[in-house]
């Protein structure tokens, strides 16, 4: 029996991202013989990777793959991060992203079907399942995007956290371009706007943003224009709605609504929300309470519009993306954007790392 050294596990675990117990059983399986245990390792691969598919992965990284004018951008998961800053880890993405740029597929599931890219005697689900076994956590293909147009950029944030690709149509797509569109796709990433410009927002969006707008305003009734907070006022007071201790407190402080609120009880406070929206009806046709919701619609809008931000790198602080954009040429048009995140909207794992001490100590 050949004696392991330490030196012989770390040479495993830097070729393979494989766990150190896991390196070290398969050096002892193969008698210290290096490339005997990497493939103990790879066929050791099927039955791990089963018992690893009911965890959750919502950790990893994202990769981006530009050919010409294509791009694909790919989000690939591990159960920590600690496996997603590993090199081999890394470069396993680096090349999930080239499949999903030569790929036909339209889906995860169908791409997983398909040889792998750089070595096509094995399909990309295989390939998945050795690379779970080696590195010793469940991972996982979460999604990809393709875009193709004039010009295409990417950018990834914080070391893959964040990936972004932009697309857009122009006349030319010199080297001037495709900075302004890096400093755009920086802006995508930093900004996290939903829509390109505010004719992306549909109809029944716009309808749902106001009418959660207007909802809003009627449950903050002492941000409502001062002649309907007035009213509200007038009849908690003159209708008994509030208690006397309430009211005795609105006819010492009324001079300064601003600080009024402060004074009154959780209870005042509550009845005067719903008197504004059992009023609902006669505010909402105010001309003043209308402006005050299309002014904070218009807020919105330049908050979750590309076009409509401030360009984070103006240098009078107002310069909107749209402005910027035209100063480089009049020409260029933003025609898609993908933003990924890794773990956006999935479950993440919470370690209870007491526990798990305890646990494996049988206490």
């Amino acid at each position: 029996m050949a004696d392991i050294t330490a030196s012989m596990v770390k040479e495993l675990r830097e070729m393979t991202g494989a766990g150190m117990m896991d390196c070290k059983k398969a050096l002892n399986e193969t008698n210290g013989d290096m490339a005997a245990a990497v493939d103990f390792l790879k066929k050791s691969g099927a039955a791990k990777a089963e018992k690893k598919a009911s965890r959750i992965a919502a950790e990893g990284i994202c990769r981006v793959a530009v050919d010409g004018n294509k791009a694909a951008i790919v989000e690939v998961n591990s159960e920590t991060d600690f496996v997603a800053k590993n090199e081999t880890f890394q470069t396993y993405v680096e090349s999930v992203a080239k499949q999903a740029l030569a790929t036909s597929a339209a889906s995860v599931e169908a791409m997983l079907e398909e040889a792998w890219v750089e070595d096509a005697s094995k399909t990309v689900k295989e390939v998945l399942v050795e690379k779970t076994a080696t590195i010793g956590e469940k991972l996982s293909i979460r999604r990809f995007e393709k875009v193709e147009a004039d010009a295409v950029v990417s950018y990834i944030h914080g070391g893959g956290r964040i990936g972004v690709v932009v697309a857009a149509k122009t006349a030319t797509a010199d080297d001037a371009i495709k900075t302004a569109l890096s400093n755009v796709a920086m802006q995508v990433a930093a900004m996290n706007p939903q829509y390109i410009g505010r004719n992306d927002i549909s109809a029944d969006e716009m309808a749902k943003m106001r009418d959660i707008t207007l909802e809003a305003a009627l449950n903050d009734p002492f941000s409502l224009p001062k002649p309907i907070l007035q009213k509200l006022l007038d009849k908690a007071v003159n209708d008994k709605v509030w208690s006397d201790t309430d009211i005795a407190i609105y006819e010492e402080k009324k001079s300064n609504m601003n600080y009024l609120p402060n004074f009154l009880s959780n209870e005042a406070k509550a009845s005067l929300i719903q008197l504004a929206l059992a009023d609902k009806e006669t505010i909402s046709a105010d001309k003043i309470f209308n402006g005050l919701v299309d002014g904070r619609i218009s807020k919105q809008v330049k908050e979750i519009c590309l076009l409509d931000q401030v360009y984070v790198q103006a240098e009078d602080g107002k310069q909107s993306v749209s402005k910027y954009l035209e100063s480089v040429s009049k020409d260029l048009v933003i025609e898609k954007f993908i933003r990924f995140e890794v773990g956006e909207g999935m479950e993440k794992k919470v370690d209870d790392f007491a526990a798990e001490v305890a646990a494996q100590a049988g206490l």
